[in-house]
């Protein structure tokens, strides 16, 4: 099966990241077309989204999947940066290297289990090889468990995790992943990418 990826600019992009976050029920808070603008705007960035074919006859395509990363720094200025930085600080070194944040992402429920979030991810590393990134970083909570398995089957190691002792399904769970050239070499999933 080829996977069908469209890669977009800022503004688009987080206007479709706005659309798509309404099919995810289980995020507490859905992102605005203006958070990914300001998180986004001054840094280097990837927005993939992954479309597939309804099957309705009429060659419908819809979104299901997507992915927003970007690179994070050590001396960063936007306090929840900071504060990624300060917690990530013991278990990844940012001086001399360039780290990947896989901010947002997820996969519409009724379209899982199908290879669309592989798909977007190996793009993405695919991507941050060619740009030069040495290691992609993602949080998640405990209570992800799905995602934590696909982050697994993708190959993402455990680097942190941070006990909440009063919900332990709050806990977070920081992983990670070296970028080589190798690994995009081993990659599984077949790709078509257009630009938005």
């Amino acid at each position: 099966m080829e996977y069908l990826i469209t890669q977009y600019s800022l503004e688009s992009g987080a206007l479709e990241i706005q659309y798509i976050e309404e099919f995810f029920g289980e995020f507490p808070r859905r992102k605005t077309a203006a958070d990914v603008i300001n998180r986004l705007q001054d840094r280097q960035s990837l927005i993939l989204m992954a479309e597939a074919t309804l099957s309705d006859g009429l060659g419908t395509r819809v979104p299901v999947a997507y992915k927003v990363m970007h690179e994070i720094k050590s001396h960063e200025t936007d306090p929840k940066m900071c504060d990624l930085i300060a917690r990530l600080g013991d278990c990844v070194q940012f001086d001399g290297r360039r780290i990947l944040y896989s901010w947002i992402g997820a996969t519409r429920s009724d379209w899982r289990g199908q290879g669309h979030f592989r798909a977007l991810t190996e793009e993405s590393e695919a991507w941050a090889v060619a740009h030069g990134y040495n290691e992609v970083v993602v949080k998640t909570k405990n209570r992800y468990y799905g995602m934590r398995s696909t982050l697994t089957q993708l190959k993402f190691d455990v680097i942190k995790y941070e006990r909440n002792d009063d919900h332990n399904d709050e806990s977070k769970v920081y992983m990670s992943k070296l970028l080589t050239a190798e690994m995009v070499a081993g990659h599984r999933s077949m790709r078509s990418v257009v630009q938005a």
